[in-house]
């Protein structure tokens, strides 16, 4: 097979046409998939069931003698923050666990930003001209979305095979105006990068205009690796160690959640920071809330009491997920890498791959797809304001789709990714 580049105008004709009678029989086979968000399949979700047994009559006390049914532990469980503590690499002290969602804790963190100012003595930033962010991109459309909600103007950096673009990060933070930075930095959604030592080090150590910049460290992924070989891993340099190297201790909040590891919608999450960052979060959250489900929290000390409890739960997760993105790698590296028409990175872990096609043929290719049957996530959902500049990048979610629909997926998919760069090529 050659590179679609060596076809002759002839040739890209006569190939248009073998692609439309091809994408016509996917048509007539009335399929009704979607690929469109990286949620866990049934069976994954069934390894999590056990755990609703395990606060039985008269076993709903914690650790330190909390009745969990009543009002009280504002701060969460200690067998809680000592378990998310091993998870992001911080002392237990540092956690405050929260509900089921980091998304709500990151969408909090940044509302009292706006109303207080990040600490005391920091002006509000609603009271401010403008509020910028760095987004590497591409990246998690919900974060973009939470930010354009709050009015910050998103300033997108490239994502390379060792994390975000520095050179052009420490060029922006010279700006005031830039307050900070979200980013999913391990197994990134949809990227699947995970950020480089030097990455992380840099992002520590550099000097920024705004003493309030915060980096918004949003670890989903930090124990979803496909592998069980530590050097078939990524692995995640600690920033809270760094910052604090540095200095800069205050600049990052990070975020996880068990989301992916137990239930969807009904896991716990956490947010660990430093010292005054908690307690000024503490302060203002206190009147939001009396206090988080602590039933839940002790479901999953329970379930998951510590690190290594995680890991093997999540080898179990693994097995299901694996062959789900080797399978996708194989049809992209056979179907598509002879042609030259698109690029991508082969994920150590996470929940997403994203496939770079030829530039201009993204929204093409989704379009081909849904109007086959196939639901994937809207091109250019990946960057700010929904505008990827390239039409580049596509976000593939193998996660929740059985076998058998997978396949059928990446049947019609090579299909359209070809058929898209032809019909631009003819143009």
């Amino acid at each position: 097979m050659k590179k679609l580049s060596e076809y002759t105008k002839t040739e890209l004709i006569q190939r248009k046409e073998e692609l439309q009678a091809a994408y016509c029989e996917f048509q007539n086979r009335n399929l009704h998939l979607d690929l469109s968000r990286g949620k866990p399949e049934k069976r994954q979700l069934e390894l999590s069931m056990p755990m609703l047994d395990l606060v039985g009559k008269d076993e709903w006390y914690s650790e330190e003698g909390l009745d969990c049914r009543n009002y009280g532990g504002f701060e969460g469980l200690a067998e809680v923050r000592r378990l998310f503590g091993e998870l992001l690499g911080v002392p237990e002290e540092l956690v405050f666990p929260g509900g089921n969602s980091s998304l709500s804790m990151i969408h909090d963190a940044i509302s009292r930003a706006f109303l207080f100012g990040p600490l005391p003595g920091f002006t509000p930033w609603s009271k401010l001209p403008e509020v910028k962010f760095i987004c590497p991109v591409p990246g998690y459309d919900w974060h973009f979305h939470t930010c354009e909600d709050f009015g910050i103007e998103m300033l997108s950096v490239e994502t390379g095979e060792n994390g975000p673009d520095m050179d052009q990060i420490e060029e922006l933070v010279k700006d005031p105006s830039v307050k900070g930075m979200i980013c999913v930095p391990m197994y990134g959604n949809p990227s699947g990068v995970t950020y480089s030592d030097e990455v992380v080090e840099r992002l520590a150590a550099m000097k920024t205009a705004a003493p309030d910049f915060r980096i918004i460290w949003d670890n989903a992924y930090c124990v979803h690796h496909l592998y069980e070989e530590e050097e078939k891993r990524d692995h995640l340099a600690n920033i809270y160690e760094a910052c604090r190297k540095y200095g800069h201790e205050d600049r990052v909040l990070m975020f996880t959640s068990t989301s992916k590891i137990t239930f969807a919608g009904a896991g716990i999450c956490a947010m660990a920071c430093s010292p005054a960052n908690r307690k000024e979060a503490m302060r203002v959250i206190f009147y939001q809330l009396v206090c988080y489900d602590k039933m839940n929290q002790l479901r999953h000390a329970r379930f998951l009491p510590d690190k290594n409890a995680v890991e093997l739960h999540m080898r179990k997760q693994a097995a299901i997920l694996r062959p789900k993105f080797e399978r996708v790698e194989n049809i992209l590296e056979e179907k598509i890498r002879p042609l030259e028409i698109g690029e991508w990175h082969n994920p150590r872990g996470g929940y997403f791959i994203c496939y770079y096609a030829m530039p201009g043929t993204a929204k093409r290719i989704v379009q081909l797809c849904r109007e086959a049957g196939v639901t994937l996530t809207p091109a250019g959902a990946a960057y700010p304001y929904d505008v990827d500049p390239k039409d580049s990048a596509i976000r593939i979610a193998p996660s929740y789709a059985p076998m058998e629909e997978l396949n059928q997926v990446m049947e019609l998919f090579p299909v359209a990714a070809e058929l898209a760069a032809v019909e631009r090529m003819l143009s």
